[in-house]
């Protein structure tokens, strides 16, 4: 293990974070809300710190290994979650704990969007936008940013790209060069962005409100700077323009950049994946407003529209809110949960899963009942009209199994902290899967469950975030052994 280079690269890397705080300083100042000493302190510590880890190996270059990636990837996430929660203990509007802080940090960098804060509203404008920007650098994965310039700094990045990227097919490159890829995909999910908050502005949000939630809307992340969230804006328009770009976001975007180059949106039309992801979220939709229409829950019109926003916000693992939903009647409440579990396609911001996965599991099934039926035939799983490897499709069942395991023991860990079972349930998916809301006590917020319950939650959300294998391969004993 190259330890020396991995403390280089991460002292690059947090120098690079700190600069993020930045923008947070300008708000304070504009808005005058008094809380720019906070960020200008952060700022100053966290490139301290970064400094004194480069510092005395600066002079340290060699290729990075694959092994080395993955031991970065976990670790910038963890010393990420810290740097991220300074500011947010030092500002003087509210009184954090430091696990609240972490918390707070490290479900906005992980795209989660649980939150431990009531008054949103009454914040400053600068820590508002702090959150929202804290899911938007984490949206696309602060490590794939810095790999756009590590060439720059002499360190090889596909190692670290093949660590963070989600999806169960890492090694396909949409441009022969990794920094060019990571480059392309920022620059389309900066394109998203400016679309999606001019579009917000367009339909009646405040220019700070309609950033704010394009930041957290392309990123999957869920953070808003009102409690009510997108409920507080009580507009149609609002809802659709959050449903178009949740949907968006949760495409690969290695179908974006195919659109992109070939100006045509039948990579969209053709991609099974996408395909099976947009059944998926019609059907919820469809269910959820016959559900609340035959129930009486809400008149036709308003079954429609909340069972539409809440169902594709749901699946995407957004997490953005207009009603509540935990208190639907019927089965819809945990319909909805369940569905996040399914989340995007593999290569998008999204939580969950991956619809990949689900999709070739269920394959994976189907072609075992004809096995029966059949013991003697030969049969293929298949995506569109190309047969998948039998590696992919075990690799895709041992992502489950472990999935279902890593669950079940964080499950009962946080049953052990006192929470109810329902509480408990929900509040360990909607981290794994870094969706937000759940149900039962953590149905608004997580400011009440027990700390320890928060820590495990913080390492259930990095699990989630890195699909629980890049995670889980530094836990081993093969991973230390020369």
């Amino acid at each position: 293990m190259q330890f020396r280079l991995i403390i280089r690269i991460l002292g690059l890397l947090l120098m690079v974070f700190s600069l993020t705080m930045l923008p947070s300083a300008a708000v304070s100042l504009i808005y005058d809300d008094g809380a720019h000493n906070a960020f200008v302190l952060g700022f100053l510590l966290v490139l301290s710190a970064g400094f004194v880890m480069w510092y005395p190996v600066r002079n340290r270059h060699k290729e990075l290994r694959t092994r080395d990636g993955f031991l970065i990837t976990v670790m910038f996430w963890v010393v990420l979650g810290v740097a991220g929660s300074v500011p947010l203990s030092l500002a003087p509007s509210f009184d954090l704990s430091y696990t609240d802080a972490f918390f707070e940090s490290f479900s906005g960098l992980t795209t989660t969007g649980s939150t431990v804060i009531t008054g949103i509203d009454q914040l400053p404008k600068s820590i508002q936008f702090y959150r929202q920007q804290l899911q938007w650098l984490g949206g696309m994965g602060i490590v794939v940013l810095a790999v756009a310039v590590l060439p720059m700094l002499g360190i090889g990045g596909m190692q670290l790209y093949r660590a963070e990227t989600p999806g169960p097919m890492k090694d396909s490159k949409l441009t022969p060069r990794i920094a060019e890829t990571a480059k392309a995909l920022w620059y389309i999910y900066l394109t998203l962005t400016i679309v999606c908050g001019v579009a917000y502005w367009f339909a009646g949000m405040t220019p700070f409100d309609a950033i704010s939630h394009s930041f957290s809307t392309v990123a999957i992340g869920g953070f808003s700077t009102h409690d009510a969230s997108i409920g507080y804006f009580d507009s149609a328009a609002v809802e659709m323009i959050a449903i178009l770009f949740m949907i968006l976001s949760s495409a690969n975007f290695g179908l974006h950049f195919a659109a992109w180059r070939s100006k045509t949106v039948r990579h969209y039309l053709n991609d099974p994946e996408y395909r099976f992801f947009l059944t998926i979220a019609v059907i919820l939709m469809v269910s959820a407003a016959l559900v609340l229409w035959a129930t009486k829950t809400y008149e036709a019109s308003d079954s429609v529209r909340y069972g539409m926003f809440v169902s594709v916000s749901l699946l995407t693992t957004t997490g953005f809110g207009t009603a509540d939903f935990s208190i639907w009647p019927l089965f819809l409440p945990f319909l909805l949960f369940m569905a996040s579990f399914i989340g995007g396609s593999a290569g998008s911001t999204a939580g969950g899963m991956k619809a990949i996965r689900v999709l070739l599991i269920l394959k994976q099934g189907v072609r075992e009942i004809k096995r029966l039926i059949h013991p003697t035939g030969v049969f293929s799983v298949k995506l569109g009209n190309r047969p998948v490897n039998n590696k992919v499709v075990e690799s895709v069942w041992g992502f489950f199994s472990v999935y279902i395991m890593a669950y079940a023991v964080i499950f009962f860990g946080l049953l052990a902290t006192g929470l109810d079972f329902v509480t408990t349930w929900s509040a360990v998916g909607s981290s794994l899967n870094n969706l937000g809301p759940g149900l039962g006590e953590v149905a608004l917020n997580y400011g009440s469950i027990p700390d320890t319950a928060k820590w495990i939650l913080c390492f259930a959300m990095l699990l989630g975030r890195l699909e629980i294998f890049t995670l889980l391969v530094i836990l081993t004993p093969q991973y230390w052994r020369r």
